[in-house]
């Protein structure tokens, strides 16, 4: 096993970023010819997927998302007051993490020969929810 962390510096609060030649560059580097890569956001407001990076349907994704968890709605995690220890600088964030949740922050895909066994139009997108930011991605071959 071998892992490996890269980071993306996102540019808004929400954006979608391919990591996919990333992780295929930590692949090479490597001697196994074939296994699985496992990554993981180390954030809980960003999220993993395998979807199509096409820019319209990254529209529609953003609609979505904010639909079914639109920021201040009365979240208890945006009671700032009411919580300990927390930074001046807090975000209310709450839906950032609600919508971190409908879409996981973990993906596995298998490879072969160094490239990962994905779809013609697939890729692996770190989605940010709460930008910008530097964000970190744990890549784990197995």
């Amino acid at each position: 096993m071998f892992t490996e962390m890269i980071s993306i510096q996102t540019s808004s609060s929400f954006s979608c970023h391919s990591i996919t030649n990333q992780i295929e560059s930590i692949i090479e580097c490597g001697t196994q010819l074939e296994g699985v890569v496992c990554a993981s956001a180390m954030h809980t407001t960003t999220a993993l997927i395998v979807n199509e990076m096409e820019e319209r349907l990254i529209l529609d994704l953003e609609k979505w998302l904010k639909e079914l968890a639109p920021p201040l709605q009365g979240y208890k995690h945006d009671d700032l007051h009411l919580r300990d220890n927390i930074p001046e600088d807090e975000p209310k964030n709450a839906h950032s993490h609600m919508q971190a949740l409908l879409l996981g922050n973990d993906v596995s895909v298998p490879f072969k020969d160094g490239k990962l066994q994905l779809g013609q139009y697939q890729d692996v997108i770190l989605v940010e929810l709460d930008g910008p930011r530097e964000r970190k991605v744990v890549i784990s071959i197995q």
